[in-house]
C-alpha cells in the first residue's frame, strides 16, 4: 500500500487524479489517498509523476508512506525522499543490509615516512551490490538515510579498526555533521562500540567530510567539542578547496586539516599552488594543527610537500586495501 497526505486539499486534488491516470485505484481515508499497487515500475511511474509534476516549494507540503501502519501525518516521509528511494531501490537495500565494509588506506609521517595510520573508507562488500561510496552518501542525504549511512559507517570503521591495527595507530574516520542532530543522542551508539572493542580514544579521529559546505559553524563547534571532552582528535578536510580556509582553521582550530587533493596534484609545477598549500601550513603551524596531504601520487609532488606537511596520504604510499600496511616500502 502506498500512501499519500496533505494538508492542502488542492495538492491532494492533483495527485489523486495523477495517480488515477496511471490506471490505479485510489481510496480516501482519513485524509489520505491509499493507492493499490502490484507493480513496482508502475509505482516509480506515478511517483515520478507526483515528482516532477510538483514545484519544489510545494513537495514539502506532500508526505508520502510505503507499507506504514500508523495513521498519522509524521509517521509518513516528504515525498522527495520517497522519490529518490522509490527510484533507487537497489541503494536503500544497500544501506538498509549493511552491504559495505571499511577498506583501509596507509596515512604516513612526512619526518621519516612511517606509518602514522590509517584512514577508513567505504567499500562494497559484495560484487552483487557495487556502488560508488560518493554517490552513496549523495543518496542517503536525497533519501534521508544519511543519519543510519553515517553511523554504520563509523561503526564498520570501529570494528574493523578493532580487529586490524595495533593501539598508537591513529584512525581517521570520516562524518557528515548535519547527521548528528544531537551528539549525545546520536553518538552514543558509536562511543558504545569504542569501549566495546576497547579502542583508545586518543587513537581515534573524526574528520568531517564536505568542509566546503558547512552553513552551521555553531552546530559543528559542539560537535566537536563533545567529541573531544570523549578524548578523540577532531579534523577538517579539502582545506584550500575555495572556500575561506583561514577563517574556518582559525574558529573550529582542528586537531588535524588535510589539504584539498586538487590543490596536491602537481603542485611542484605550481607555483600559485605552492603560495596556497605554504600560507596554510603556518596557520596550521600557529594554531598548533597537524597538517595532512591527500591525493600524492608521485614522488615530485612528495618531496615539494614533505617540508611543508606533517603527514601525507595517496596511491603513492598505498591505495585503500582489506589489510593495513604494517609499514611503507620506500
Amino acid at each position: 500500500m502506498f500512501s499519500i497526505y496533505s494538508s492542502r486539499p488542492e495538492l491532494m486534488a492533483i495527485m489523486t487524479e495523477l495517480v488515477k491516470e496511471r490506471g490505479l485505484e485510489v481510496k480516501i481515508r482519513r485524509g489520505k489517498a491509499d493507492v493499490q499497487f502490484l507493480d513496482w515500475h508502475i509505482l516509480q511511474k506515478v511517483v515520478e509523476d507526483l515528482y516532477r509534476t510538483l514545484p519544489a516549494s510545494k513537495r514539502t507540503a506532500v508526505k508520502c508512506s510505503l507499507g506504514l501502519l500508523g495513521e498519522q501525518p509524521n509517521d509518513f516521509i516528504p515525498l522527495g525522499e520517497m522519490y529518490h528511494k522509490i527510484m533507487n531501490p537497489r541503494l536503500v537495500k544497500i544501506i538498509q543490509e549493511k552491504l559495505f565494509h571499511s577498506f583501509l588506506q596507509p596515512i604516513v609521517r612526512a619526518s621519516d615516512e612511517e606509518v602514522y595510520g590509517y584512514e577508513f573508507l567505504l567499500r562494497p562488500r559484495s560484487q552483487l551490490y557495487h556502488f560508488d561510496p560518493g554517490a552513496l552518501f549523495k543518496f542517503s542525504q536525497q533519501s534521508g538515510m544519511q543519519s543510519m549511512l553515517d553511523s554504520e559507517a563509523r561503526m564498520n570503521a570501529i570494528r574493523t579498526s578493532a580487529m586490524m591495527l595495533d593501539r598508537g595507530t591513529k584512525r581517521f574516520i570520516n562524518f557528515l555533521p548535519n547527521s548528528i542532530y544531537d551528539p549525545e543522542f546520536c553518538l552514543r551508539s558509536t562511543f558504545k562500540a569504542v569501549n566495546e572493542y576497547r579502542i583508545r580514544p586518543e587513537d581515534l579521529v573524526f574528520e568531517v567530510v564536505e568542509t566546503e559546505k558547512i552553513q552551521d559553524m555553531s552546530h559543528l563547534k559542539r560537535v566537536f567539542d563533545y567529541y573531544r571532552r570523549a578524548g578523540v582528535k577532531v579534523a577538517l578536510d579539502d582545506l584550500g578547496a575555495g572556500y575561506s580556509t583561514i577563517d574556518v582553521m582559525t574558529e573550529l582550530r582542528p586537531d588535524y586539516g588535510k589539504l584539498d587533493r586538487k590543490l596536491i596534484q602537481d603542485c611542484h609545477l605550481s607555483a600559485e599552488k605552492q603560495k596556497v598549500i605554504q600560507m596554510i601550513s603556518q596557520v596550521a603551524q600557529n594554531l598548533g594543527t597537524t597538517l595532512l596531504a591527500e591525493g600524492i601520487e608521485n614522488r615530485d609532488e612528495w618531496e615539494f610537500l614533505r617540508t611543508k606537511v606533517d603527514l601525507g596520504q595517496g596511491y603513492f604510499f598505498g591505495k585503500p586495501a582489506k589489510t593495513p600496511l604494517k609499514q611503507y616500502v620506500k
